[in-house]
């Protein structure tokens, strides 16, 4: 564009010395010019009769000198703008000196968001605070931001896809801090016997032998050897190879309403069985303090016998032979067909194992008529796993007795008679 400027202008001068030329030429022949043109050329160009080759000449040096002033604003201008372009660069090397740079994590961790609260965010559908709720990002979870307006985030995290109001968020390197603080580390062992030490010497005590999958707790309040990772090993500072473990931030994922809901399901499960199994043993525990009811001239009495050795299948049988046998019946019934089966082990005239007694021809009818066979596959009371287990510790309430039925004579305990 300047290069066109300049042509148009060196144009412009030529065609203007031509004129000059021409005039100078014709003005040659002329033999007589007035006085008054004269004066007229060398002071002013409004007269009608002035000189041509004096008009010429002014306006040419006008026009050069306009030229000439335009030129100088040009140059200048141009010095100016690159005067400040070279400021603006080096303010801004300045300003990327000035700032720190960022670690490799830290790097990583700028797409990153944590939330910033004391139990738990909800994560919703929307960008929108009537939008449903789809998750929840708990206290210690750690998030990838998909896309981020300021007010709401995208973001993913486990299963969890949706949105998070970001006023109670942490992101970037401040998030980075905040997993640290509050998650702190932990070093997952990657190898089979690695041995925990006192100190971190290889010659030193060793505390404890890990295989792969354990994971410890970094003590970060110790500053561990190279080579060395500081761990909480039974409450005491311990030292691990970090060779053969991998640091990494305790951090979770969040979770969908889905799984929240199978948690806490899962964990009513566990608390209903738990008391199910204390009742059980406060019903086993009252047993022994109560006397068995005794509806003839022989009264039972609770006492306790010899254990029995057995192993974790003979316990089961056990448990299975009293479901069958007394299922339905009240504890203390329970707990007295497994005294019975137990009493003929400790006998010398029945066979001297739980299995060999179960399973003798033609006593107990579940072992013959695949009743019992189906319970060991199904589901046992808990209620008659304790009376199995207080059976073979050698608790017998039936005052001896190996034999049982719903009619007859006998101890009657619960709706059975005991002989």
């Amino acid at each position: 564009m300047k290069l066109n400027k300049k042509v148009i202008e060196s144009i412009t001068v030529c065609g203007l010395c031509a004129m000059l030329t021409i005039t100078a030429v014709t003005n040659s022949g002329r033999s007589e010019v007035k006085a008054e043109d004269k004066v007229l050329a060398n002071t002013s160009l409004e007269h009608t009769g002035y000189n041509s080759y004096a008009g010429v000449a002014a306006t040419l040096f006008d026009y050069e000198k306009s030229l000439t002033a335009e030129n100088a604003v040009t140059v200048e201008k141009e010095n100016v703008e690159m005067v400040a372009a070279a400021q603006d660069t080096q303010q801004e090397v300045q300003q990327q000196e000035a700032q720190p740079q960022l670690t490799q994590e830290q790097q990583e961790w700028q797409t990153k968001l944590m939330p910033n609260v004391e139990e738990s965010l909800n994560v919703r559908a929307q960008a929108d605070e009537q939008s449903d709720i789809v998750g929840k990002l708990y206290k210690g979870s750690v998030a990838d931001i998909v896309e981020n307006d300021g007010t709401w985030a995208h973001i993913k995290s486990g299963n969890v896809d949706g949105y998070v109001n970001v006023s109670y968020c942490v992101t970037g390197t401040d998030a980075l801090s905040y997993a640290y603080d509050t998650c702190g580390e932990i070093a997952t062992v990657n190898t089979d016997g690695l041995r925990v030490r006192e100190a971190a010497d290889t010659n030193s005590k060793v505390l404890a032998v890990a295989d792969q999958g354990k994971t410890y707790q970094v003590d970060r309040a110790v500053q561990a050897t190279d080579g060395w990772i500081a761990v909480v090993c039974d409450s005491q500072t311990g030292y691990i190879a970090a060779d053969y473990a991998t640091r990494s931030l305790n951090t979770r994922v969040g979770i969908t309403i889905e799984e929240e809901q199978a948690q806490i399901a899962a964990q009513k499960e566990a608390e209903r069985k738990a008391a199910e199994e204390k009742a059980a043993a406060e019903a086993a525990k009252a047993a022994k303090k109560n006397t068995s009811e005794n509806t003839s001239s022989k009264k039972a009495e609770t006492t306790q016998g010899e254990a029995v050795s057995a192993g974790a299948d003979d316990l089961t049988l056990l448990a299975a032979i009293i479901e069958c046998e007394a299922g339905g019946e009240s504890y203390e019934c329970q707990l007295a067909v497994g005294a019975a089966v137990i009493n003929r082990v400790k006998s010398s005239s029945y066979p001297n194992s739980i299995s060999g007694v179960i399973y003798q021809k033609g006593q107990f009818g579940p072992a013959s008529s695949g009743k019992l066979a189906r319970k060991l596959s199904g589901r046992i009371s808990s209620s008659c796993y304790s009376a199995a287990q207080e059976a073979m510790s050698g608790v017998d309430n039936t005052g001896g007795c190996t034999s049982f039925n719903d009619h007859g004579s006998g101890i009657s305990i619960g709706n059975m008679k005991f002989r």
